[in-house]
């Protein structure tokens, strides 16, 4: 998993607009490390729409649609911490969101990663508040 997450991917103290905004992010951030192309960022904007990512506990998966694949060039996660959280609709507020592009079927891999970890509550509130990149790292290497 270290692979797939690194410092780089992980954004502190973000203050997005709107979750569209926020999504825009964690897809930004997948391009910068070379996972995605730029249209996979459209794609995840794109799936929310068809139904929301927010899985809870204060979290949201974003994530391409279906016919995103071809945008994928590796399997990547990204981290957007959210402190003043961002509404995802129906009264849910994100704190975090993961940020995911996988190759093949991978994805049903790092999802089930990600949701063991955040069902334990005091993960996701850790992750909330971290003050660097680092700590976040720590909870993902200690849930793996």
């Amino acid at each position: 998993m270290t692979h797939i997450l690194t410092k780089e991917k992980i954004m502190l103290q973000a203050k997005p607009k709107d979750k569209q905004e926020a999504i825009r992010l964690a897809g930004e951030l997948l391009v910068k490390a070379g996972h995605v192309t730029a249209e996979y960022v459209a794609k995840m904007q794109e799936r929310e729409e068809l139904a929301t990512t927010y899985i809870g506990s204060g979290v949201a998966i974003p994530h391409g649609t279906n016919e995103s694949k071809q945008e994928i060039k590796s399997t990547g996660i990204s981290v957007v911490q959210v402190p003043d959280g961002v509404d995802f609709g129906e009264g849910n507020t994100a704190y975090l969101l993961f940020g995911i592009a996988a190759v093949g079927d991978e994805h049903l891999e790092v999802l089930s990663e990600i949701a063991i970890i955040c069902s334990e509550e005091e993960n996701v509130k850790q992750a909330a508040q971290a003050k660097t990149a680092d700590e976040i790292l720590a909870l993902f290497e200690k849930g793996l």
